[in-house]
């Protein structure tokens, strides 16, 4: 215990340092927003790996692939980094070069100037608060690994994470962002290839590995398990996978890294770099099946209630699998991981609410000169910090039962919202506004209702709707797919864009 606190306060500490340095970076909103475009390709592409892997990946969805097997890993895993990595090669290149031309600070504000209209921006702005369920889920798990690190109460990490989380983007905004991911970041790579590491000689050393996996429970080597909740089809598995990789691309904190940089090339060059270090992030969900084989069942079972419990299933297989002090050290670097995409989320959701919803009220009453607004905007924007940071405290004190699916279905909306516009706008030069944003809100209403209604409304159908990646994923082919074939058919003729 001694070790691990040791090491956790080394860990802020040196956090703490870079947020400062970040301080020192920061001369205005604009800076705390994006940064002033100096940043390299280097420390872009592993800041956004960092972003992107979180607490999902490296804590919670080695969960689902132990429970539902192989079906799992092929979803969460391989068709999410597939279709992820073509989003991103699709619309980074014009986002940035768009938003060069706008000064854009963040996706509502690209949306709105793209197409001219602060009402679109204003609606964005109102959305994005849907990303205050993926903070509770990163909470969440980060007070899941702190608790069997520390040797603490779920009330004293929440008040930890939040407090010291918080506090560096108070101070530090997109430079502390990056450089705190930096640091992070390189430590989940030296702790991806260990944890790796062990998983192979764990393999190799099993005798028919595999099938002990298969013979712990029906289904888990079926590329479709029909005896999952979430991934029974081919359409939940693998379609919906895809298509949800490529749409977690238009997260605030994901897309908006193309403007940390100046080129087009610079663009390439990040993400390169990214899919070769979230690639490796990605194979940790491999941990699911090795916990089979190392893991007693008695270890997934909530020491308060004695309930199975699939989000310990990391944190139980790293005590399994590594001594005392290795097991510390990967835990302190698990910590890390979570709080790389929460600075993140906190950044965007407070720069958000300041700059285009804030904001964009004061100057359609044209109140103060521009240099004033902007001041008003970072104090705002670090007001909202501090109250995003309280109402995830009470809501993570008694966590949802499912971590994974409460955040996905908050994120999966706020994505499905921005698809039909930011694909409409990166691809054509003249799009109708009143078009996309129909198909804006639509996505939303499908996915909702059908999370909502669809296990109601269809009780004997073969999808899974109680898996979110599967209602959004109807949603997204239900309002993407039209918008964009829609644009393409109205290519050529001007449209109005003026509200």
């Amino acid at each position: 215990m001694v070790l691990a606190w040791t090491l956790f306060l080394l860990y802020l500490l040196g956090t703490s340092y870079l947020g400062w340095l970040g301080l020192k970076k920061t001369d205005g909103f604009s800076s705390f927003a994006i940064g002033k475009g100096d940043l390299s390709p280097l420390q872009v592409g592993v800041t956004l790996a960092a972003a992107t892997a979180s607490a999902a990946t490296f804590i919670i969805n080695p969960g689902f692939v132990y429970v539902d097997g192989l079906s799992a890993f092929m979803h969460l895993g391989i068709s999410v980094y597939v279709g992820f990595v073509l989003m991103l090669l699709l619309l980074s290149f014009r986002f940035r070069e768009l938003g060069a031309t706008f000064h854009a600070l963040t996706i509502p504000d690209w949306i709105g100037k793209r197409y001219d209209s602060q009402n679109f921006s204003l609606y964005f702005a109102f959305i994005n608060l849907l990303s205050f369920a993926f903070i509770v889920l990163l909470v969440g798990g980060i007070s899941i690994v702190m608790q069997q690190l520390l040797d603490v109460s779920n009330l004293i990490a929440l008040v930890i994470t939040l407090v010291f989380v918080t506090g560096y983007v108070l101070i530090g905004g997109t430079y502390a962002h990056v450089y705190t991911n930096m640091f992070q970041g390189f430590l989940m790579v030296g702790v991806s290839v260990l944890v790796i590491g062990s998983g192979i000689f764990l393999m190799t050393g099993t005798e028919n590995f595999w099938g002990e996996v298969a013979g712990a429970g029906e289904g888990l080597m079926s590329y479709v398990n029909p005896e999952s909740r979430f991934f029974k089809d081919i359409f939940s598995t693998y379609i919906a996978g895809f298509c949800i990789g490529g749409a977690l691309v238009c997260q605030p904190h994901i897309l908006t890294k193309a403007l940390y940089v100046k080129t087009n090339r610079e663009v390439g060059q990040y993400i390169a770099i990214f899919s070769g270090v979230y690639l490796l992030f990605t194979l940790l969900l491999l941990v699911g099946f090795w916990a089979h084989i190392s893991v007693p069942a008695e270890a997934l079972a909530d020491p308060a209630t004695g309930v199975f419990r699939q989000d310990l299933v990391m944190t139980a297989y790293l005590k399994e699998a590594f001594p005392d002090w290795l097991f510390t050290i990967v835990s302190v670097v698990l910590l890390a991981a979570a709080m790389s995409t929460l600075d993140g989320l906190l950044v965007g959701i407070s720069t958000i609410t300041a700059n285009d919803l804030v904001l964009n009220l004061l100057r359609r009453k044209k109140e103060g000169d521009e240099e004033k607004q902007m001041v008003l905007a970072m104090r705002i924007s670090q007001l909202v910090l501090v109250l995003v940071a309280i109402a995830a405290f009470f809501v993570a004190l008694h966590p949802p039962p499912l971590l994974g699916i409460f955040g996905q279905v908050g994120v999966y909306g706020l994505v499905l919202a921005a698809v039909p516009p930011l694909l409409a706008g990166v691809l054509f030069t003249n799009v109708h506004k009143k078009l996309v944003w129909f198909f804006s809100a639509l996505a939303l209403v499908i996915h909702f209702t059908l999370y909502r209604y669809g296990m109601v409304w269809f009780p004997d159908g073969t999808l899974a709707f109680a898996n979110p990646g599967v209602t959004a994923t109807i949603a997204l082919l239900a309002t993407a797919l039209p918008s964009t074939l829609i644009s393409w058919g109205l290519r050529n003729q001007p449209v109005p864009q003026k509200d």
